[in-house]
């Protein structure tokens, strides 16, 4: 009989999406993965030459379980520069990939009984690991065009059981990006009611409006002593694989963090830290624009397509690299008793007849959305656009 907690969980959707689209290719099927959290492109040189050389040096051996000294201090000064506020390596941890992270800050903060409060739709990983914790989820459902909370909705949310809130600006699946002034009052929030900040800023490189990224920390510097700032290397230098990630945190957490991974990782892969050193250390940032450009286009791109779309609102897409469509009048104007009747049919009906892979947004808690990744190859997400927009416009008719 398996642990009562294993109750507790469904696999993860968007690696199902992922599955999905990789089985009907298998079986002969042309697919366009429009599905995965990824940018499609090749690793910056810089960390190809860094793991390469680690395996010529014959780095092989354990290293301290939050991670070698020089990537952290170098993480230090990364993040010193991007927020800025001033961080050490005593603040810094090396995790394997943002989710080891986070749950590494649920297991540190949460007790059995505890509340978290938490942004739907969301990334499921979220309150999954909050249930692993022994903690419950408070959901706070937040609506489009902006997708950004209410000060006011977050309030009505906090009980005297809340622990912690879980911010994920830029926003993976509706591409949202918090405002300074909605930071600000969620710093106010946490500080008044002492309550943790769990914030995952794995987009915070993709941002496309003319306001840059801005941390919590930054728009309320205050708050620092209450934040656990997640952050992974996948997104930015296209090594979702490879995973590697980290938090910044006070030394309580990282102390936590310490004793958690020597239990259960030893440490993050001795190579991919030893990429990202030398990736730091040697970059000249060229990598990092010509992705941001790619995207930038792709992004461009591909709302023009989507306008075409007259009963789904453009999406913003402000942040993040994914086009999240708000399906609501389409759903709505569907034949009753026809064949599609939810978001679900819709991406089933999309990878089947027009092999474009999509996430539904049941998969975030939300029964209204479909998620689109614009970091598929130019090449390819253009048409899969073109087929999306064509078999969405002709659904009425079916």
């Amino acid at each position: 009989m398996l642990a009562q907690r294993m109750s507790l969980l469904s696999g993860s959707g968007t690696a199902a999406a992922r599955e999905a689209a990789k089985v009907a290719a298998a079986a002969g099927k042309e697919i366009i993965d429009l599905a995965a959290g990824e940018v499609i492109i090749a690793p910056p040189k810089t960390v190809r030459d860094g793991a390469i050389a680690a395996i010529d040096a014959g780095v092989n051996r354990y290293t301290d379980s939050i991670g070698i000294m020089p990537l952290r201090e170098a993480v230090a000064t990364k993040l010193t520069a991007s927020t800025p506020v001033k961080w050490t390596a005593e603040n810094i941890v090396i995790t394997n990939g943002a989710k080891q992270a986070l749950l590494d800050a649920a297991l540190a903060v949460f007790n059995p009984g505890d509340e978290v409060i938490i942004f739907r739709p969301c990334w499921p990983t979220f309150p999954s690991q909050v249930l692993l914790a022994g903690a419950k989820p408070v959901f706070v459902d937040v609506k489009g065009p902006s997708y950004v909370p209410t000060i006011d909705s977050i309030r009505a949310a906090v009980t005297p059981k809340t622990k912690a809130i879980i911010l994920n600006s830029p926003n993976n699946p509706t591409g949202a990006v918090y405002d300074r002034a909605t930071l600000q009052a969620i710093g106010d929030l946490a500080i008044n009611d002492q309550l943790w900040i769990i914030s995952d800023e794995c987009y915070s490189s993709f941002v496309y409006t003319s306001e840059a990224h801005e941390s919590i920390v930054t728009a309320h510097p205050s708050v620092r002593s209450r934040t656990i700032l997640v952050n992974a290397f996948s997104k930015e230098l296209a090594i979702t694989g490879w995973r590697l990630g980290y938090f910044a945190a006070p030394p309580e957490i990282v102390s936590a963090a310490k004793k958690l991974q020597s239990h259960t990782t030893s440490n993050a892969n001795v190579i991919a830290q030893h990429a990202i050193l030398h990736h730091l250390s040697a970059t000249d940032g060229v990598f990092e624009k010509h992705m941001f450009a790619r995207l930038t286009k792709a992004r461009t791109d591909g709302l023009a397509i989507l306008a075409r779309l007259p009963d789904v609102p453009v999406p913003r897409a402000d942040g993040s690299f994914f086009f999240y469509l708000d399906l609501t009048e389409l759903l709505a104007g569907l034949p009753v008793g026809g064949p599609v009747k939810t978001v679900d049919d819709i991406a089933r009906l999309l990878l089947e007849e027009t092999g474009v892979a999509s996430v539904a947004g049941s998969t975030f808690g939300d029964p209204v959305g479909l998620r689109l990744s614009f970091g598929a190859l130019p090449e390819l997400l253009i048409p899969a656009l073109e087929k999306l927009v064509g078999t969405l416009n002709a659904l009425k008719s079916r």
